[in-house]
């Protein structure tokens, strides 16, 4: 199940993090964070400070888990200097590593598996949507109203600060109007790198992910749909950053093919879902 966008936007008017900030504030329930970082050296020393800062004041946020997936640079080793600096605080910040580049997909995966937290959520390493922006995300969790809430840069663009280019912006609106006529899902951003998970609905979906790549998210709602869960898709702040790592023509390409293996592994029951309504 997934409810409106159009529901979705009304209630987040106009503070969508007013009403759900006092729930990080006590750790009756529990929040995991999880970063896939590749060659990041530039800006996870950054981020980390942001997320630990804000750990900090919200309790909480239990675990900050950064996936390393098999980068070149320095991003380990940042990541590693920044646990020296930040052994005081409440939210332990764990570094878990690939061997290898298997994909962001790969990433997020191992870092969800890893999450304890009652509520899963998870970022790119550049903060594209800043950390103020977590409460609206993960509060409809907490609160009991859905098992996932997705970030979107598409129900209301007046909140991108930075905008990619006009082609880039163009071909993930085609990747997305093709996202919603093979999997049928009424989610009109489901790239977005922002979005929590009630971590006991995880279980079921990562046992039967397959998508190691980019085009993860969509395998990901798209089984959970399946299973009856309850989606939703909020508006977010949200800045294109200059070094991303998605080769346009390239991920493309591959998340194209990745879009319609997801659709054939459905028609051919590959995915065998409890609850399953299709």
């Amino acid at each position: 199940m997934v409810v409106s966008p159009k529901n979705s936007t009304q209630q987040s008017q106009p503070d969508p993090t007013a009403p759900w900030t006092s729930l990080l504030d006590t750790t009756a329930q529990t929040i995991s964070l999880v970063i896939p970082a590749y060659d990041e050296e530039s800006c996870i020393g950054q981020s980390v400070a942001d997320i630990m800062a804000y750990a900090a004041a919200h309790p909480a946020i239990r675990e900050v888990i950064v996936v390393d997936d098999g980068s070149t640079d320095r991003t380990p080793a940042i990541v590693e200097e920044s646990r020296g600096t930040h052994t005081a605080n409440a939210a332990r910040l764990t570094l878990l590593r690939h061997e290898r580049n298997q994909g962001k997909g790969a990433a997020v995966r191992t870092g969800l598996l890893h999450a304890t937290g009652d509520v899963v959520a998870f970022t790119d390493a550049d903060l594209s949507s800043p950390m103020s922006e977590l409460p609206a995300l993960v509060g409809p969790i907490l609160a009991g109203q859905c098992d996932i809430v997705v970030g979107s840069r598409a129900l209301d663009r007046s909140l991108i600060a930075a905008r990619q280019s006009r082609f880039r912006e163009t071909a993930g609106k085609i990747f997305n109007v093709l996202v919603r006529g093979l999997t049928g899902l009424p989610i009109y951003d489901t790239q977005c790198g922002f979005k929590a998970f009630r971590r006991s609905a995880l279980g079921p979906i990562l046992r039967l992910q397959r998508v190691q790549t980019f085009a993860f998210d969509v395998e990901m709602l798209y089984l959970a749909s399946r299973m009856g869960l309850t989606i939703r898709e909020i508006p977010v702040h949200w800045s294109h950053v200059s070094h991303t790592k998605v080769k346009l023509f390239r991920d493309s390409i591959r998340m194209f093919f990745d879009l319609l293996g997801i659709r054939l592994n459905g028609l051919l029951g590959r995915y065998r879902c409890r609850r399953d309504r299709r």
